[in-house]
Order: structure tokens, then C-alpha cells, then sequence
């Protein structure tokens, strides 16, 4: 039972990874790789590193993914250039 769940762990990871490179989409690419971070720490939790696993489920998967879906919204600055006025 546990060498198929490693088995099918380490076949996720390589589906997962495959995918993220391979899509064109921007914003799938991004939630592919969450998945892959999150995979990885169940990885890293199956070998009996529970601290890395947290790591990498918070920074990995977490913080680089909300930065990165963050960074796909794009510039949130103001809509006109400073000293430009809108003409109503």
C-alpha cells in the first residue's frame, strides 16, 4: 500500500510539473504549480521531513503562489499619471 501511494505520489509530481511548463495559460500555470508545492510537501512529509513539508507547503505552495497570482493582476497604480487631470 505504501509503495503504491509513493508510486502515485511521484507520478502526480511529474504530471503536475509537466503541466505547469506546458501551459500556455498564465493563470493555470500558476495554480499548477500551488499543486505541485503542495504535492512536494506531502513528498517531503512521506520521507519523514516534517519540517521542510511545512516549509514548503508555506513558502512553496503559499506565499510564492499568492505573490505569483497577485503579480497576474497586474499594476494597480492610479489610473492617470501624477499632474494628469480625466477629461469628463
Amino acid at each position: 500500500m505504501n509503495f503504491a501511494f509513493d508510486v502515485l505520489l511521484a507520478f502526480a509530481l511529474l504530471w503536475s510539473a509537466w503541466r505547469t511548463l506546458a501551459t500556455s495559460d498564465l493563470t493555470r500555470a500558476v495554480l499548477m504549480f500551488i499543486v505541485f508545492g503542495l504535492l512536494m510537501a506531502l513528498a517531503w512529509a512521506r520521507l519523514d521531513a516534517p519540517d521542510i513539508a511545512l516549509a514548503e507547503a508555506a513558502i512553496g505552495a503559499g506565499l510564492t503562489g499568492a505573490l505569483l497570482l497577485d503579480a497576474l493582476r497586474g499594476p494597480r497604480g492610479p489610473e492617470h499619471p501624477p499632474g494628469q487631470t480625466s477629461k469628463d
